[in-house]
């Protein structure tokens, strides 16, 4: 897990994080609202209420592709080179006509994406630098009018969708360019420009480029929900898109709540949001030359099986050289994974959330009444589940379809006669069919279990 510093730190004061802020975003939905106009406004609109229907894809989908990309993937000192360096923005600006993404660019990420076994693409269309990625006629600091000379969202777009990929725009509501961007949570009149601007650049990404699928809000420093009016946004989204749908990070609960750099679930219980894990395949979002600490696949493959496990997505990022090119190693690392989902996706794709979870050595995801044990580290011989409440009816190695012998006593199952190097080395599955809903309760076990001599 990446450690957290001042770069988290901001991040949480976006996102509504963790149970404090959790109260003050659902707040916001009765509290009341500053239309730009400055006249304050009862809230009566968050999320349309047919939340269930409009994310119905988005549960069966678990895996998806983040992209960071702009003008920082040129520079390759990270995302937040120009605030943590303290870049003149005149200085930076000049990286616009150095960004050039090479022809087909797109075309490369989506196909990967498809690789991975990846449903779902959601790309950077304007990051805290300021930089839109997309045409726009409400500022000349966009892809079109600099070096690229094209929209870069409409290529993304068209390359999903060739893919078959569902559609996800982020947008960082953070400015480092924009002379409001700052100055706006002091200044009324900065404010309200500002904001304007902020869903003018909104209007158009969701206006402009067909049926959209996700929008990804980010950073809302430094304003609030009430200061970036987004109730009224969310409205102006919806209107355009009525079955798209919103994270929680413009201060809002939205449709899915978003725990970053480590796998997580809803932020408060009886949440019945989605929740999405975004993470880094090395330690930076946009590309970093120096970065060379990669995950391996199986952390991946594992990270993904945790979020499945507790009913939530995993939206694993890549970041892109300056001419589009996807590193070595992350194509190296999602072609890795790829095989192993070609082969087990089944046991990802539409999962439900699973109340088997406690193992040394496996991670554990569900369909109905069929569990499916992960086995990361092979132990050879025989695998064991403590405190299973469920009866087993049934065993097999999905690797290679083998039946597999099982004993079960009150307190364990115990699978046996398995090979003793493991069939496959990022996770060997065990498809477990049991007579009900598998439950597992090892404090039970703890408690109840004779203890011979005592």
């Amino acid at each position: 897990m990446q450690k957290f510093d001042r770069r988290e730190a901001l991040k949480m004061m976006g996102t509504g994080a963790v149970v404090a802020v959790s109260g003050a975003n659902f707040a916001c939905e009765s509290s009341s609202h500053v239309q730009s106009g400055g006249t304050p406004q009862p809230v009566a609109f968050n999320t349309p209420p047919d939340r269930a229907q409009r994310m119905a894809w988005w549960h069966q989908a678990r895996f998806g592709m983040f992209i960071h990309f702009g003008l920082y993937s040129v520079l390759g000192r990270h995302e937040w080179a120009m605030e943590e360096e303290g870049i003149p923005v005149l200085e930076y600006m000049k990286l616009d006509k150095k960004f050039k993404p090479k022809p087909h660019f797109a075309e490369a990420w989506a196909k990967l994406a498809k690789q991975a076994g990846m449903k779902y693409m959601v790309m950077t269309t304007k990051h805290h630098e300021g930089f839109c990625n997309f045409a726009t006629d409400l500022t000349t600091y966009c892809a079109p009018k600099q070096g690229p000379g094209r929209d870069l969202v409409k290529s993304y777009v068209e390359a999903a969708r060739a893919e078959g990929m569902r559609v996800g725009f982020y947008y960082s509501l953070m400015d480092w360019h924009h002379p409001d961007g700052a100055r706006c949570a002091t200044d009324p009149a900065a404010r309200k420009r500002f904001v304007a601007y902020t869903h003018g650049l909104i209007r158009e990404l969701v206006s402009n480029y067909g049926k959209i699928d996700v929008l990804w809000y980010d950073v809302a420093w430094p304003l609030d929900a009430r200061g970036w009016e987004s109730e009224k946004m969310n409205r102006m989204v919806f209107n355009h898109q009525p079955e798209i749908i919103v994270n929680n990070r413009n201060k809002l609960p939205g449709d899915f709540s978003t725990p970053e750099q480590h796998v997580g679930g809803p932020l408060a219980k009886g949440d019945t949001r989605g929740w999405e894990t975004c993470m880094t395949i090395n330690d930076s979002w946009g590309f970093n030359k120096g970065d060379d600490d990669w995950k391996y696949p199986k952390t991946i493959v594992r990270d993904l099986i945790h979020c499945s496990q507790g009913g939530g997505n995993y939206l694993l990022n890549i970041g892109p050289l300056g001419d589009g090119s996807v590193p070595e190693p992350e194509v190296h690392v999602l072609t890795a994974v790829g095989k192993w989902m070609e082969k087990h996706g089944s046991t990802i794709y539409g999962s439900d959330v699973c109340r088997v979870t406690n193992s040394t050595y496996a991670g554990f995801t569900r369909k109905g009444n069929t569990l499916y044990m992960h086995v990361y580290y092979w132990p050879g011989e025989y695998v064991a589940i403590g405190g299973l409440k469920t009866k087993v009816k049934s065993a097999r190695m999905l690797t290679t379809g083998q039946n597999v012998k099982f004993e079960q006593t009150e307190f364990q199952a115990k699978f046996t006669g398995l090979p003793q190097r493991a069939p496959d080395e990022l996770a060997t599955v065990l498809e477990i069919e049991c007579d009900s809903e598998p439950i597992q309760d090892t404090l039970w076990v703890r408690e109840d279990r004779p203890r011979d001599g005592v």
